[in-house]
């Protein structure tokens, strides 16, 4: 069981790391001049950011211990 445990607080980690990336490339991509803004990208790190924050979520979500 702690084994399980250590590989599903692992999992959590590394997606917690992948969306914090994705939210700073996307706040440095929105700190850009309009000219130099590419709405495509934007877009897609926003989703791109949404859906990691979703999974991170639910996986907290099913690590709680009632």
């Amino acid at each position: 069981m702690k084994e399980e445990t250590n590989m599903s607080s692992d999992i959590i980690d590394i997606v917690a790391i992948i969306s914090i990336i994705i939210w700073i490339i996307v706040f440095r991509e929105l700190i850009k001049s309009s000219k130099e803004e590419n709405r495509r990208k934007i877009i897609t790190l926003v989703s791109a950011g949404c859906l990691s924050t979703l999974i991170l979520t639910i996986l907290l979500f099913q690590n709680i211990q009632f």
